[in-house]
């Protein structure tokens, strides 16, 4: 079975398809974002999206372990849904999460043009599934000004 090149989907899907979230912002631009599952930046772009791309990258966050899934494509496998993504786990902490990310996106040749989009991701997604500490707020302790009445 041949498959059907990335630019030719792109012009296929980038107006309408299921994922397409159109914004209106100042006057009349609008502005387009995307749902799509391999997309980084949820934006609506040929270099981002997730449909027409053979290489992908994704950043998940896992609740139950605060845990994040890093997946790429495998390009060879693009018939085979289940089979599809190449799946790493990543429970270290931030600096090594970050090299993890900029290692297997960047500097292996796979997508270094969304390296810096993977690591803004990341951050994200890590600061997203910090959880806050619970127990009584602390008291300011500088001195307040009192208003006075004329």
């Amino acid at each position: 079975m041949t498959t059907v090149p990335g630019p030719l989907i792109w012009e296929i899907v980038k107006n309408n398809n299921s994922f397409l979230v159109k914004e209106f912002g100042n006057g009349t631009a609008s502005i387009q974002f995307s749902k799509e599952p391999n997309n980084l930046c949820n934006l609506n772009s040929y270099k981002h999206s997730g449909l027409a791309n053979k290489k992908t990258v994704t950043i998940r966050g896992l609740l139950k372990d605060n845990a994040i899934v890093l997946a790429t494509t495998k390009t060879k496998k693009q018939n085979k849904p289940k089979l599809l993504l190449n799946k790493s786990v990543l429970k270290k902490d931030f600096s090594r999460m970050a090299r993890a990310v900029a290692n297997q996106v960047g500097d292996n040749y796979y997508r270094p043009d969304l390296k810096s989009a993977a690591l803004a991701r990341l951050s994200v997604v890590r600061r997203s599934l910090k959880v806050a500490k619970s127990g009584p707020k602390k008291r300011n302790r500088q001195a307040t000004k009192i208003p006075t009445r004329k």
